[in-house]
């Protein structure tokens, strides 16, 4: 390794290659990791964590509101977008600082630039215009938003990178997308008090969520005066005099201030070198790895959302602990994908973990479904229509809890609970011992004794 510049050099600064590259040069080992854009990458920069900032902020008049069912005289309440985005980016900036010190307490190198391979141990740096190498190289360089391809007048949208800098708050927002993406920024501008649209192509929002947790989560966001369009996209944008008009398939035009598209990511390996070093790439352009993240080039692993096995930053941060506890401690460990619980930070929100009843099925499960549907306690009080789900998904011949899900209030709090019972394996009877927590939402949880049949369908079938 003494040929080389570096024995580690990580390519990406997200939550995944600073975690390995930290986790590395703690060993001793001579690391350097390269960020094109800021230390932190999508999550704490324009992803998970200033979403989280603007959920929080949009979620105050919806508290207004309940709170004079409580008794509060509530005067006049605005929202000033600029104050909140000058907040944000202060602590987006004290977050990435932080980043950045733990890389150099450890001893890493941080480079800031664009990081392309020559091959499998040359690096070119553009911004310094020079070469680095190193003994292993790792990819953690994420997604990025994607848009259609083709659409005339797509320019004129935004993604969510851009959605997070809007010089001002809109009036009108057509937000395009069925993913979690799409529903929790169309809850942000509707709690915001923007007018807002969700468009997307399919027939329920959230795909690969429950059908269940999909449905009533539609219901839910129209309560909030979202309106949903389903089954229908774009045919093209054109700018207007007072906005922009979207003409949708179904023959309609649609006019709003701002179309945001949230209709999926792709891996970032576009532009990497990836050919040139001979890393195999899926039709997506994902980087192909085994369970220990290694490439099909010896010294090359990746990490993270640029693999696009399952995209979470909580994943990625553990792909990339696993990676350095294998390659530089000499303590092979693969990250076990199954079982991983996912929170949507929708308004109101979903946590799911473990199988969908339909994946269930589609497995060969005999299946036999808890549900419980009913307003909260806070909401019955001051005269609110908001229901929430409950659901668990059972093994009938085993017992075993296969998955859960929840949508409403406090939801991801409670999924990530649950997901250790159901990580290791506990059965309903387990579950149901389990004395409940009053008065408490969450009590649902382990009070559903009666199996759920839906209409049309016969209890385990």
């Amino acid at each position: 390794m003494a040929g080389y510049d570096y024995d580690l050099f990580v390519i990406g600064a997200g939550s995944g290659g600073v975690r390995a590259g930290r986790l590395a040069a703690a060993t001793g080992a001579r690391v350097a990791v390269a960020e094109e854009y800021r230390v932190g990458g999508t999550c704490v920069i324009r992803g998970c964590v200033p979403k989280k900032f603007m959920v929080y902020a949009s979620e105050f008049s919806g508290a207004f509101k309940a709170a004079r069912g409580f008794g509060w005289t509530i005067g006049e309440t605005s929202f000033d977008w600029e104050t909140f985005l000058e907040a944000k980016d202060i602590e987006i900036a004290r977050l990435s600082g932080i980043y950045v010190t733990n890389l150099e307490n450890a001893g890493a190198d941080i480079i800031l630039s664009r990081a392309e391979l020559k091959d499998a141990h040359t690096v070119w740096l553009p911004a310094q215009n020079r070469t680095v190498t190193a003994d292993k190289i790792l990819i953690a360089t994420g997604g990025r938003p994607t848009v259609p391809r083709g659409l005339p007048g797509v320019e004129l949208a935004i993604t969510s990178n851009e959605a997070f800098h809007l010089p001002k708050l809109p009036k009108r927002i057509l937000v395009v997308g069925g993913g979690y993406i799409a529903v929790e920024f169309a809850g942000i501008f509707n709690g915001l008090g923007v007018e807002t649209t969700l468009l997307y192509r399919g027939p329920n929002i959230l795909r690969g969520f429950d059908n269940d947790v999909r449905a009533h989560l539609t219901g839910e966001l129209e309560k909030r005066g979202i309106k949903v369009i389903l089954s229908c996209q774009h045919a093209s944008l054109e700018k207007s005099p007072t906005g922009i008009v979207s003409h949708l398939t179904s023959g309609h035009a649609h006019e709003t201030d701002v179309v945001m598209f949230a209709t999926g990511r792709e891996p970032y390996t576009h532009g990497l070198g990836l050919e040139a070093a001979g890393v195999a790439l899926n039709p997506r352009g994902a980087v192909i790895v085994d369970d220990f993240s290694r490439t099909n080039v010896e010294n090359i692993w990746a990490v993270g959302d640029v693999t696009d096995r399952i995209n979470l930053t909580p994943v990625a941060i553990r792909e990339g602990a696993a990676f350095a506890e294998t390659v530089f401690r000499n303590n092979p460990m693969s990250f076990d994908h199954d079982t991983v619980a996912s929170a949507v930070f929708s308004q109101p929100p979903v946590g799911s973990v473990g199988l969908s009843e339909a994946d269930a099925r589609h497995a060969g499960h005999k299946v036999v479904v808890y549900r419980s549907v009913f307003r909260p306690m806070k909401t019955t009080f001051y005269g609110g229509e908001e229901r929430m789900l409950m659901k668990l998904v059972v093994d009938g011949e085993t017992h075993r809890v296969l998955g859960c899900h929840i949508v409403g209030p406090d939801s991801p709090e409670m999924i990530q609970m649950a997901a250790i019972a159901i990580k290791l394996g506990v059965t309903k009877q387990q579950w149901d011992q389990t004395c409940a927590v009053h008065p408490t939402a969450a009590e649902e949880l382990v009070t559903m004794r009666e199996p759920y049949v839906a209409p049309g369908m016969t209890m385990g079938g």
